[in-house]
């Protein structure tokens, strides 16, 4: 069965339209869904599922109970050995669902690099994904480093400075580059 991770920033609170209507057409194809616990998006995208009656949804977080489980789904605890509440522990759920999907929906503020690390992830793993970046209204396909780089022109000089200083956003896209330029055609 195929498996969508579906996340987005912690600062939005409300969906588009637009992405609304690809989490329909998700649950109306039969996909599964893995969606996380946060607060702002990923609280947000479990409403819509909720309000879909959707049942192919599992909710992953770290440690023992979900933030948030708004449809009373299924869970997939993940126990990092992080400490609770750092960024690393909460980053092992997030790294579970990239391997456990077939495909991303991503829904982007051009800053979150929670969000930004999910591609990141999922391109690692030859996978691809659907970013709504919000503040365009659009979404970019992610399937190769050149879609990434084109994804990144989103962010304004600070938020890549941010980036670059939470994540190293460079050196992981070079990094990136490199595996795809080693991969036989």
């Amino acid at each position: 069965m195929t498996t969508v991770f579906i996340a987005g920033s912690i600062a939005i609170k409300r969906l588009h339209q637009k992405v609304r209507e690809r989490i329909e057409n998700a649950v109306a194809s039969g996909l599964s869904v893995v969606v996380g616990d946060a607060d702002g998006a990923d609280a947000a995208i479990q409403d819509v599922l909720a309000s879909l009656n959707a049942d192919k949804v599992t909710v992953y977080c770290s440690g023992e109970t979900p933030r948030n489980n708004r449809g009373q789904w299924p869970v997939h605890q993940v126990f990092p050995l992080a400490a609770p509440g750092t960024r690393a522990f909460f980053t092992a759920k997030d790294i579970e669902m990239a391997q456990d999907a077939d495909y991303g929906l991503m829904i982007w503020d051009s800053k979150s690099t929670g969000t930004l690390s999910n591609v990141l992830e999922l391109l690692s793993r030859e996978k691809k994904s659907v970013v709504f970046v919000n503040k365009a209204q659009t979404f970019v396909k992610v399937a190769s480093v050149a879609d990434l780089r084109d994804l990144v022109t989103y962010m304004s000089d600070h938020a890549r400075m941010k980036a670059e200083q939470k994540i190293g956003l460079t050196k992981r896209i070079a990094a990136l580059g490199q595996v795809q330029i080693s991969l036989p055609m």
